[in-house]
């Protein structure tokens, strides 16, 4: 599938990853729609990148009426949806027991709603969606690219949400992919490491550079744009589907 001309809908697209995202999509002549709930950001990257081929919508992805709103206003004003990278996604690290006292069910409920269950929202009903689509190169009709983690195979002790949450994004990629086989529309998985989002911003520059010192290689930490570049690649090889590919610099996490 080439880029230019394609409709990208962007789940958390109005910063890290996904604004990354977004911004290589309009670069490659591509349309993006913004889902996120950062209202101020997504209107100032809109304004950034230019509103003609660029939409954003406050969006709740656990909300199934927002998501259906959004994406019937990206069809409204771009006529179709041919991809959709979720990005969107939150991680608080809590032990499941701590001093002596269990971990709170409800954030653990929290991460699980927004990572797992909100990933799985924006694809089903975008895949309805995908499904009336015209037949593109090689009979595709669309491209659905999830954001999972490498915590999801080495969740360090504090995880055990974030990486439930990321482990069920990966554990779904092949069987989603395997039903949608039928009708065109791929599914792949981007399972991260250590990547410089807005949330290693917080940190100090020494504690970014040691934390980028454990990985193997490049010993740094990963940038937004690698991520976007890996989206664009999944794009455009119509022969990756069903999988899961680390983006990590081969870095293995430890428990702690």
């Amino acid at each position: 599938m080439k880029i230019i001309n394609k409709v990208a809908v962007v789940t958390g697209g109005a910063s890290g990853l996904g604004e990354a995202t977004v911004s290589n999509i309009i670069e490659k002549g591509g349309k993006a729609v913004i889902l996120d709930v950062g209202e101020e950001k997504g209107t100032a990257l809109v304004k950034k990148l230019g509103d003609e081929n660029v939409l954003f919508q406050k969006t709740d992805v656990t909300n199934e009426q927002d998501v259906n709103e959004a994406l019937d206003a990206a069809i409204d004003r771009f006529g179709t949806i041919d991809i959709v990278v979720n990005c969107a996604g939150i991680g608080t690290p809590e032990k499941v027991v701590s001093k002596g006292k269990a971990q709170d069910l409800s954030s653990f409920h929290t991460i699980i709603q927004v990572n797992l269950i909100g990933t799985f929202n924006v694809l089903r009903l975008a895949a309805e969606r995908m499904i009336q689509n015209e037949q593109k190169e090689e009979g595709e009709r669309g491209l659905i690219i999830n954001t999972a983690s490498v915590a999801a195979f080495e969740g360090q002790i504090g995880q055990a949400a974030y990486s439930a949450s990321k482990g069920g994004i990966v554990s779904m990629t092949l069987p989603i992919a395997r039903e949608f086989a039928k009708h065109g529309i791929r599914v792949m998985t981007i399972a991260p490491g250590l990547i410089e989002t807005p949330l290693f911003q917080t940190l100090s520059e020494e504690a970014r550079a040691s934390l980028g010192a454990m990985v193997p290689f490049p010993s740094r930490l990963g940038r937004p744009e690698e991520f976007a570049h890996l989206t664009q690649s999944i794009i455009e090889n119509p022969m990756l589907n069903g999988e899961t590919i680390r983006l990590d610099g081969a870095i293995r996490m430890q428990p702690k």
